[in-house]
């Protein structure tokens, strides 16, 4: 299945409300450390899956990346994308990231952010992506966490005054799609344990460098009281592989 919500022109409205789409890289929670986990990018070539409105390619053009492809499936996202993008070196291809066919050892860094948990066969993707890296490419994604995709709800359980008492989590190894409630709009997810990222990784031959759940620091909680929230359940996961040892 193949989900394209972000062409609906409401859903669309108000996912351009959200402050990540203002305000970039900086608004979004997880960068610094999405950041910190990518791997010398100057003189690279980059493939964005899921590069939405490009300000992860606009960025890693920005370190030196020699050049970036940007992949998506919305028309919307593309188009927002290009009025935002000035640069010869970037490219955008419409297309949905299971549906790459990119040529073996093409790119030498790979990344992807928040889009992964709308792919329903992660086995085939991890495969095609460990194709066109070159040896020793890096691989960088974030997904939302196991914990907080669990239960299709994806909320609190509340006390009789509304008081968030914790986080359920139920269903936990029953794997597969959950209709979620994202922005007013039913949302298909996909849910999977933190071990079929990891094994899936591997099977296709990747080494695991580094693993993310996103504490948040003290930093953080003092500019957004909002994440403390995230001390109570994490809500992202990040992953940082390598193509070989």
């Amino acid at each position: 299945m193949k989900q394209n919500k972000y062409d609906d022109r409401g859903f669309f409205a108000k996912y351009s409300e959200m402050p990540r789409s203002l305000g970039g890289l900086e608004a979004a929670g997880e960068w610094t450390t999405f950041r910190a986990m990518l791997p010398e990018l100057s003189q690279k070539r980059v493939l964005d899956l899921g590069c939405g409105f490009g300000w992860h390619c606009r960025y890693v053009r920005e370190q030196q990346a020699q050049s970036v492809v940007g992949v998506d499936l919305s028309s919307n996202m593309l188009e927002r994308a290009r009025t935002m993008t000035d640069d010869p070196n970037i490219t955008y291809v419409h297309q949905a990231i299971e549906d790459i066919a990119f040529a073996e050892e093409q790119f030498d860094v790979v990344l992807s952010s928040l889009a992964i948990h709308y792919v329903a066969d992660i086995d085939v993707l991890f495969r095609k992506v460990h194709d066109t890296l070159t040896s020793g490419g890096a691989f960088v994604f974030s997904v939302e966490h196991p914990i907080f995709t669990a239960l299709a709800a994806q909320d609190w359980h509340y006390g009789p005054e509304g008081q968030k008492l914790h986080w359920p989590v139920d269903r936990y190894h029953d794997e597969g799609a959950r209709e979620a409630r994202f922005l007013d709009h039913d949302v298909i997810k996909y849910h999977r344990t933190l071990a079929t990222y990891v094994n899936a990784l591997l099977e296709a031959g990747f080494t695991l460098t580094k693993l993310s759940e996103l504490t948040p620091t003290q930093v953080m909680l003092e500019q957004n009281p909002a994440w403390q929230e995230e001390v109570r359940r994490p809500m992202f996961l990040l992953i940082s592989v390598v193509k070989g040892g």
